[in-house]
């Protein structure tokens, strides 16, 4: 997996373009604030401000194949903005914040629809949901961590745990091993021919190990 090369000003760069590119009112600094100290709070190990910076870098990569692209990139601004260790509905109340907030900018209500579906999407619940190519490559970004080098998928194994650090260590092996395996059973992991060509044999290896 590409490492992020993303720097506190390429954010700014891509939260512009996108912010502006939906046709949003004014420059969203406050909510690109918001959005930040949100990806940095203290209970985040692996959805952080790297995880979000990582999945930006491979969006510039893969933004050709995007339908609507700065839908998308909204999208991944906000796929995990909200974070509760131990809550059920974070991509739900993470796309009711998108939802909200662009309506609120002028946003018509089919695009900021669109953005909350594709925030949806990344429940991982079901693939009979990935019904737009561009929900299927949201999907396959935020995946990519999967089919990231051995050390960085390590890493993210590492950070996953910290973050659930209050689960006794036999459940969460027995949770973490049914999720990979879920993962595995999709088979393809990947359901965009570019993310799959690059990163489905390596995800097979880092989660099969």
């Amino acid at each position: 997996m590409k490492q992020s090369v993303f720097a506190r000003e390429e954010l700014h760069l891509s939260w512009n373009r996108c912010w502006s590119g939906i046709g949003a009112a004014g420059d969203g600094e406050a909510l690109r604030h918001d959005l930040i100290a949100a990806w940095n709070e203290p209970q985040r190990k692996y959805h952080t401000e790297q995880h979000l910076c990582e999945c930006l870098a491979l969006f510039e990569e893969f933004q050709h194949l995007a339908a609507n692209p700065h839908e998308v990139e909204l999208a991944i601004w906000f796929h995990d903005a909200v974070y509760d260790i131990k809550g059920k509905d974070n991509e739900l109340k993470s796309a009711e914040w998108a939802r909200t907030a662009l309506e609120e900018a002028g946003v018509s209500k089919e695009k900021s629809q669109r953005i909350y579906d594709l925030i949806m999407a990344t429940e991982h619940s079901a693939m009979d949901t990935l019904d737009t190519s561009d929900k299927r490559l949201l999907v396959d970004i935020d995946l990519a961590i999967l089919g990231s080098s051995t050390e960085r998928f390590v890493e993210y194994d590492r950070q996953v745990r910290a973050e659930y650090s209050y689960v006794p260590g036999f459940l969460y092996r027995r949770k973490r091993k049914q999720i990979l395996q879920s993962f595995l059973k999709r088979n393809p992991i990947y359901q965009t021919p570019d993310l799959k060509l690059r990163f489905e044999l390596q995800a097979k290896r880092n989660v099969s190990c």
